[in-house]
């Protein structure tokens, strides 16, 4: 992807859990083997325990291993070995006829530490030539244990015991006590074997030290925690992955016997068994579950998501034992029955496949490349993804799809790298291109579209202007000047005579200075009166779906329509119904049972991604059922139905 020139990354820090935001050059989605987009890379400040929800969203966000990597590697096409079915029975015919399945062992767990984290000295007992000292002088290590460090089995399996107390093993109860630290920000894992922690401190047989970005191996002949000297980490069977539905890499198995040989991705063998009994596994041998095996759907979410992880990425023969076993993260959050199933399966369900050497497959030369493009502003409801896509083979299947968003979307050819999308509502979406040859790991990248359709702005009126009448001048009163009086003359003696009276002349008026206008008075405009609101409509809420009919593997989104824009964020509840299980078939987005319309908006989108679990069945159901809450009315018929016809 080439986005803006500048995003917002979020870094997630735990200690306690904190958000840091900070703005840094554009760079492409961290995307995973199964297309899953992993965020942020997390950052660990202070030791973290994996059976907590804070190790989950650490751990889900990191890429372990690359997507190339043997563990990351898609075996579902591989070629099954020609003597398939003769290793099969080998294998079963080593166990005892009460042990010729599937079991599950709670076995290893793990420490999330920051890179700061202080180094201890731990001696290695046994094997300190073949182990990694990271630091240390001959026969110790130096490595990261915090006081929290776990012990194989803890908790699950240590029923009444401390961690503390288990780390001493205060009753002697010995086994491998294998013991693993992950230091995501350096990308580093330590692992070690018999751990202990003594009066004197730590000590172990030995110590591994892996690469988490790099598919390099220990040195030829080295051992590590397991006897193939592979790492047990990106092995593991967590409970996060479980709960998503999808164990995402393949699994740790033990066989009873191997031979004499190691093969890719292993580097040591642990058998007398000579290399020429070919029908004995080796080290490094890869198992799948057959696709013809159906996985029921009353099965528990953690065994589906096992089974659908050992038919897409297998198991990788690491160990020997007495069972032939997978091995678990002994988390407390499982219930007792997660894995209770699994010891159902035969041996005989699975089959050997041909495997890949250190530049084959997907470690091969000349893999596809694509670009997404940039991340758009659109301000309509239409838009165009420019992708590209680079395909050395030229048979490459290119294909857009929605990854998340709050409406349906509909292409105009999801197998083009360029074409149109068009949208039903507002909003951000997030898109993935993808770009598989069947050889390689499926190239993936992402880009975000901000859909903020423009308004069509709605004519002003100009209302016609009441004219403002003058209002009446107050005359200016004239002053009246005071008369300048006439002196009257003295008479001349004389008979007096009726006398004459002389008339006062009017005197004429000294004209007053010009007096000032008044000003003209500014009339109080006419206040209107607001009117009373009227009482807002309960908004009648409906559900739709596009498409209505996907197969196994595609997206479909149910959107969630009110009547109105909503002024105030409106949660509707629903539940699921169909033929199809949900966890098995198919994940949600978002909270299960509910959807948020967010205020100003009329719709919120429940996006559905079936799963393609390769199995044979007849086409499902999954319907989307409105159900009542506050703030919001149903119609007749709250629902909505989609068909999920059965893949390849």
């Amino acid at each position: 992807m080439i986005p803006f020139p500048l995003r917002t990354l979020c870094r997630f820090v735990f200690a306690p859990l904190i958000i840091i935001c900070i703005i840094r050059p554009a760079e492409a989605e961290r995307i995973n083997q199964e297309g899953r987009i992993l965020g942020p890379a997390p950052i660990v400040t202070t030791p973290i325990l994996f059976n907590t929800a804070q190790a989950d969203v650490i751990v889900s966000a990191i890429q372990i291993f690359p997507i190339t990597s043997a563990w990351n590697e898609d075996i579902s096409r591989r070629p099954v070995l020609s003597n398939s079915t003769a290793m099969i029975n080998q294998i079963k015919v080593d166990l005892s006829s009460s042990r010729q399945t599937l079991r599950p062992f709670y076995e290893m767990n793990y420490v999330l530490v920051p890179d700061n984290q202080p180094r201890v000295t731990i001696p290695f007992l046994d094997y300190p030539d073949e182990s990694d000292l990271d630091g240390g002088t001959f026969p110790s290590g130096r490595y990261p244990i915090p006081s929290i460090q776990p012990i194989e089995t803890w908790p699950k399996d240590q029923p009444g015991l401390t961690l503390q107390q288990w780390q001493m093993d205060v009753n002697n109860s010995g086994g491998d006590r294998h013991g693993i630290m992950v230091a995501p920000g350096v990308g580093s894992i330590w692992e070690t074997w018999q751990m202990k922690l003594t009066q004197n401190g730590w000590q172990a047989s030995n110590g591994a030290k892996f690469n988490l970005n790099s598919n390099a191996l220990r040195p030829a002949g080295w051992t590590s925690g397991d006897a193939a000297g592979l790492p047990m980490f990106p092995a593991l069977v967590r409970y996060d992955e479980c709960q998503r539905g999808m164990v995402e890499h393949a699994v740790r198995l033990v066989v009873v016997k191997t031979r004499r040989e190691y093969i890719y991705p292993a580097n040591h063998y642990a058998s007398s068994i000579p290399a020429t009994s070919v029908n004995y596994p080796a080290m490094g041998q890869r198992l799948r579950l057959k696709a013809s095996f159906v996985i029921p759907d009353s099965w528990t979410i953690e065994e589906k998501a096992v089974l659908r992880g050992l038919k897409k990425y297998g198991g990788i023969v690491a160990d020997n034992g007495n069972f032939f076993s997978m091995s678990v993260c002994p988390d407390d959050r499982f219930s007792s029955s997660a894995f209770s199933h699994l010891s159902s399966i035969d041996v005989n369900n699975f089959e050997v496949v041909q495997t890949t050497g250190p530049n084959e497959g997907p470690r091969s030369p000349n893999p596809p490349t694509v670009n997404a493009g940039a991340d758009q502003n659109v301000s309509s409801l239409t838009g165009t993804l420019s992708g590209a896509v680079v395909d050395p083979s030229g048979t490459a299947t290119v294909q857009w799809k929605l990854y998340s968003g709050p409406g349906a979307v509909t292409f105009g050819n999801p197998n083009q790298a360029n074409t149109s999308v068009s949208f039903n509502t507002s909003g951000t979406y997030t898109f993935i291109l993808s770009a598989d040859d069947g050889t390689h790991s499926v190239a993936y990248d992402a880009v975000i579209f901000n859909v903020q359709p423009s308004a069509t702005p709605t004519p002003t009126v100009t209302p016609t202007a009441t004219p403002t009448p003058t209002p009446a001048a107050t005359p200016t009163p004239t002053a009246t000047p005071t008369p300048t009086p006439t002196p009257t003359a003295t008479p001349t003696p004389a008979a007096t005579p009726t006398p004459t009276t002389t008339p006062t002349p009017t005197p004429t008026a000294t004209p007053s200075p010009t007096a000032s206008p008044t000003p003209s008075t500014t009339p109080t405009p006419t206040v209107s009166p607001t009117p009373t609101p009227l009482p807002t409509a309960t908004p009648i809420v409906r559900v739709s779906v596009s498409p209505s009919q996907i197969v196994e593997g595609a997206d479909a989104a149910f959107v969630v329509t009110a009547s109105a824009p909503v002024s105030q964020p409106l949660t509707v509840n629903y539940f699921m119904g169909g033929t199809a299980k949900q966890g098995s078939d198919y994940n949600l987005s978002g909270m299960p049972g509910q959807i948020t319309i967010a205020a100003g908006q009329a719709s919120a989108a429940i996006v559905l991604h079936s799963i393609a679990d390769h199995t044979r069945e007849r086409s499902e159901t999954a319907a989307v059922v409105l159900a009542s809450g506050p703030g919001y009315k149903l119609p007749k018929r709250p629902r909505a139905a989609l068909t999920i016809v059965n893949g390849p």
